[in-house]
């Protein structure tokens, strides 16, 4: 089995195509394997990640020079416990991770409870473990999030927004490790692991702060109004560099037009508190600070210089600064694609990053890993037609995650131009039966250009139904192979589905899409402000209804998150050309829900809040109930942490009133992006099901 899955990965990353097999069941599509946090041991030859498949999900390793991938963990059951942020400890002896939680919610759950979602009759609990880089058995370190490993063995974690520490031998039991009276993130140990740096929020403004030990008070580097964050150290553990932000305050900011975000980078003497502004961003959009993605991903490398990530030239590219005579960042990258998953070298001399950029056609919707120095070129470490991300060093090259159209991802090792899968961990997956998408573009009513991937199989006798995907977020990007983010592999993959049962199926980069540069992802009136793009889907529907094998009359929608929203907009305004939709927790209000999070105080300043609640209003589904005819699936978790369920609650009792049919399926527990592969085989049984009943038939 070890031999064929490597002839078969190698096979697959190659670019050669795997065998034609018959139509695949939805479960073999969704039994692919998805790769998360990746990462490289500071001191040692070695590698970790977590691996999932079927809803299993379990920490993996390997060491050089060879790197023969093994188990470390040895979980077997669809239980909907998150594994991630993995830590090695000096030795690289021990793999530190965190099990349990939703690290993607939005604000956390009433009692700060974890997700449940196999409705067990015992509480989950978000925990940090130990195990041995070898296997074998774990131990239970502490209840706590966000760990850290000093050089000297000590974990420092928060807890209940605090920080706490405990010895990763486990000779003594966690403790508070210190008392401040904000709310505690982010803690991170100095490279000699004799001080902790952590970030004190307070309300409306927040501190980088340093410990020392008990007996010295907490050193606040150069506290201001402003809002600090990205503490990073020093190599000589001496300084820290950090982001400032302007604190919640001032006028009211419009709510309707986009205004500039700017920040700076600071440097402060860990001792004495002391500090001095290296260099601030202009006060415009494109000198606004990171949205999304990797942020700032401010790094102290080698030479005393500080890189990070920013949008001084319209796209997110790699900058470098001095850290002590600050000046003007020198561009690392450029050109005309988007930069992320940025990681260093272990001299840090070298950053690694990928970008949808390269030498073959259509690079712009796929993702491949370079490499540059602080000074010179940018060097390309992967090209053709697949899909590589999350590079992080490894011996005399580079591991990074591969994929590619039809094969899902394995970690893999590029040393060279040769690229060698590390494990594959699904070697008879039917990456046969699916097809390879194909990038198509049309222009919006605006005359903008828009852009998509295209899944449609070969050999139609008559005009198909068809399927137009659309993306949450909204700053994602689809791609023209499996996706580095699992909420979007498993869109991938019922895609391929969907066109495998027969479906023409066209997934959309509306505006606000990411990889297309900063005016494309941030435009004007978009969402609560106007929903802007939702022309985007509606124009890209019709250029689908004018393929000579789509059949016009029968174009159904499905979409989650933002896309769920974005399939409420066609299915309440378009009900002539979406005849059918799925909508997976969907924003249907922006007024209920901006309402939460924007309303201003009660002052005598009240800036254009009561216009844009309007207009976010007049931007929702809710506000065309009257015009909404097509019938629609209602899916989501009762645990959502990101869209609040009484969105759907809301919806269905519109729907209800209205005589728009209906159905739902409510996943009890569930959070935003479904932790348990049950529920998103559940989703997208229903989902495929529906469309099929609503649009078919799809057979030739």
């Amino acid at each position: 089995m070890a031999a064929r899955a490597w002839m078969m990965g190698a096979m697959l990353l190659a670019g050669v195509a795997a065998p034609a097999i018959a139509k695949p069941t939805l479960s073999d599509v969704l039994g692919y394997s998805f790769i998360d946090t990746l990462v490289s041991a500071d001191h040692a030859d070695r590698i970790a990640w977590v691996e999932e498949v079927n809803g299993v999900r379990n920490v993996w390793a390997a060491a050089g020079p060879g790197f023969a991938a093994h188990q470390v963990t040895r979980y077997t059951q669809d239980d909907g416990q998150e594994i991630n942020q993995l830590h090695f400890d000096k030795t690289a002896d021990t793999i530190v991770f965190v099990r349990g939680g939703d690290h993607d919610a939005n604000w956390p759950a009433e009692g700060d409870l974890a997700p449940d979602p196999a409705g067990t009759t015992t509480e989950d609990k978000v925990e940090i473990y130990a195990v041995p880089f070898s296997g074998g058995d774990q131990r239970v370190l502490a209840d706590g999030d966000e760990p850290d490993v000093s050089v000297n063995g000590i974990v420092a974690f928060v807890k209940d927004h605090q920080i706490w520490s405990v010895p990763l031998d486990g000779s003594a039991k966690p403790a508070k490790l210190l008392f401040d009276r904000g709310k505690d993130g982010q803690p991170l140990w100095s490279p000699d692991g004799s001080r902790l740096a952590f970030v004190s929020g307070r309300g409306d403004h927040s501190f980088v702060t340093v410990y020392k030990d008990a007996a010295t008070p907490l050193t606040y580097l150069a506290p201001s109004t402003g809002r600090d964050g990205d503490p990073v150290w020093s190599p000589d553990s001496a300084r820290i560099a950090f982001s400032r932000q302007p604190g919640d305050g001032g006028a009211p900011e419009p709510l309707l037009t986009r205004g500039p975000h700017p920040f700076a980078i600071w440097t402060a003497d860990v001792a004495t508190g002391e500090g001095k502004r290296v260099w601030a961003s202009p006060v415009t959009l494109d000198g606004s600070y990171p949205e999304h993605g990797d942020g700032l991903g401010l790094r102290w490398m080698a030479g005393d210089t500080l890189a990070f990530l920013t949008t001084l030239d319209g796209w997110e590219h790699l900058y470098a600064l001095p850290a002590a005579a600050g000046g003007a960042p020198k561009l690392l990258t450029p050109g005309r694609f988007m930069v992320e998953h940025v990681s260093a070298s272990h001299d840090r001399r070298t950053l690694y990053y990928a970008a949808n950029t390269g030498s073959a056609k259509d690079d712009e919707d796929r993702r491949h890993v370079f490499r540059v120095g602080l000074s010179g070129d940018p060097v390309a470490l992967s090209s053709g037609t697949g899909i590589e991300t999350a590079p992080v060093p490894a011996g005399s090259g580079v591991a990074l995650v591969a994929a590619g159209a039809t094969h899902p991802q394995a970690v893999s090792l590029v040393d060279g131009k040769a690229l060698k899968p590390l494990h594959v961990s699904v070697p008879d997956y039917p990456a046969g039966a699916l097809v390879t998408p194909r990038l198509v573009s049309w222009t919006a009513p605006d005359g903008l250009s828009i852009q998509g991937q295209l899944f449609e199989a070969p050999g139609a006798k008559k005009k198909r139904p068809a399927v137009v995907f659309v993306h949450g977020g909204p700053p994602r990007q689809m791609l023209l192979g499996w996706h580095y983010m699992d909420y979007y592999s498993n869109a991938y993959a019922l895609n391929q589905y969907l066109a495998a049962r027969g479906f023409v199926v066209l997934s959309i980069n509306y505006r606000l899409s990411v990889g297309y540069g900063r005016a494309f992802e941030q435009p004007d009136h978009a969402g609560p402000a106007g929903g802007a793009e939702y022309q985007d889907v509606l124009a890209g529907a019709r250029w689908l209804q004018q393929q000579p094998g789509v059949d016009p009359a029968r174009i159904g929608i499905w979409g989650g998150s933002y896309g769920g929203y974005l399939t409420g907009m066609a299915l309440s305004r378009n009900s002539d050309v979406f005849k059918a939709g799925s909508d997976l927790h969907g924003v249907h209000d922006w007024s209920r829900d901006v309402a939460e999070e924007t309303q201003p105080a009660k002052r005598y300043e009240q800036g254009d809040w009561q216009q844009f609640l309007k207009v976010a209003f007049e931007s929702s589904p809710d506000s065309q109930i009257a015009n909404w005819r097509s019938p629609v699936l209602l899916i989501q978790g009762d645990d959502d942490r990101n869209v609040r369920f009484d969105q759907t609650v809301d919806l269905a009792g519109r729907l209800t009133k209205a005589g728009v049919p209906f159905e739902e399926l409510v996943l009890p527990n569930e959070i935003h992006g479904f932790l348990r592969h049950d529920s998103w085989l559940k989703a997208d049984a229903a989902t495929a099901r529906f469309l099929e009943e609503k649009l078919g038939p799809v057979g030739d």
